[in-house]
């Protein structure tokens, strides 16, 4: 029951999330990626400190050490990130439509556009990976933790791929070609569930540093990477609307917590 849960989860965190953001990017991009931003920063914020963090210290685990956990998880995605292969390397949405990848050294103009299409796919599917072995350590847990872990991802990939999607619109000149190659990138993150499935039964005594991992990985994207795209002088009517994004993330994750906790009850 959990893996058949982990399998759909993952699917639909890797594959839906580039479909939404397909359906969002292609037709509407612009002005709703700030709003998916700000409501992806809100769920995975809350994900990290209202779920995933609290089920690790709830555990027999010492805090002390799980604190380290958090503090090296941080360290080691930023690091990750400085070698543009864990998450996007690059800003997501309307900025690409201006700046295409030249912000990261990755073909602009006639340079070598294909070296920035190849760039954005690797780091995916590696994000895509750890993505799911991070949902599989949350659905081991506890399903209910699961749910909210799965969501959060999905969240967070919707403004990402709306970014990856214009990048490789621009290296191959096709919606379709873009939309196939992001696909297969998001099926990593089926391949990463199962081996994490298969890492978290095992190793039952860690999932507590798990859990933490994942946290620190939500809180990196979230602060790191999302959040500073919002910090812009903005009207007060956009600040307003960010700020109620925000909220309805953390709120979307309170809510589906609070209805797979009844299911799951």
């Amino acid at each position: 029951m959990t893996l058949i849960a982990i399998v759909f989860a993952t699917l639909l965190a890797g594959i839906g999330s580039v479909w939404l953001a397909a359906l969002l990017g292609f037709g509407l991009l612009g002005r709703y990626t700030q709003h998916m931003l700000s409501l992806a920063a809100g769920a995975l914020l809350a994900t990290a400190f209202m779920h995933l963090l609290p089920e690790a210290f709830n555990s027999q685990a010492d805090a002390r050490d799980l604190f380290i956990v958090l503090l090296v998880g941080l360290v080691f995605f930023f690091l990750l990130d400085k070698a543009e292969l864990y998450h996007h390397g690059h800003e997501h949405g309307h900025h690409h439509a201006h700046h295409g990848h030249a912000g990261h050294g990755h073909g602009h103009g006639t340079g070598q556009p294909a070296a920035g299409g190849w760039a954005v796919l690797t780091g995916d599917s590696v994000h895509a990976f750890g993505d799911g072995i991070l949902i599989a350590s949350a659905f081991v847990a506890d399903l209910r933790l699961g749910v909210v872990a799965a969501l959060a991802v999905l969240a967070h990939e919707v403004p990402h791929h709306m970014g990856d999607l214009v990048v490789l619109r621009q290296t191959s000149n096709s919606q379709r070609a873009a939309l196939v190659k992001v696909s297969l990138a998001g099926t990593i993150t089926v391949l990463g569930g199962l081996t994490g499935y298969g890492l978290v039964a095992h190793l039952q005594d860690y999932l507590p540093y798990f859990l933490v991992v994942a946290s620190s990985s939500f809180v990196y994207v979230a602060l790191a990477d999302l959040i500073p795209q919002l910090q812009k002088r903005l009207s007060a009517r956009e600040t307003a609307a960010q700020i109620g994004w925000l909220g309805v993330g953390i709120a979307l994750v309170t809510a589906a917590s609070a209805l797979s906790h009844a299911h799951h009850g």
